[in-house]
């Protein structure tokens, strides 16, 4: 199997409620690959927010000029 950056792991030192670790224990729940599920959803959040920041000047400037000048192409639109 070959390796990628998103394959390779690194160990980290986490801090969770006894009674969550205590659960997790119990019902066999593989803690990393629940910490991965969350901490993907919440970069891809995060990712999208600095996305919108970074390009709130361009997406601007296009509605400008969709107001101004209407949607390209819109008399081939079938709806």
């Amino acid at each position: 199997m070959r390796m990628t950056k998103y394959s390779r792991k690194r160990a980290l030192n986490v801090s969770v409620r006894i009674d969550l670790a205590e659960e997790a224990k119990e019902f066999g729940t593989n803690v990393s690959a629940v910490l991965e599920r969350a901490l993907e959803q919440e970069h891809r959040e995060k990712r999208r927010e600095r996305w919108r920041a970074e390009n709130r000047h361009a997406i601007e400037a296009w509605n400008e000029w969709i107001d101004e000048n209407g949607i390209p192409f819109a008399e081939l639109r079938p709806w």
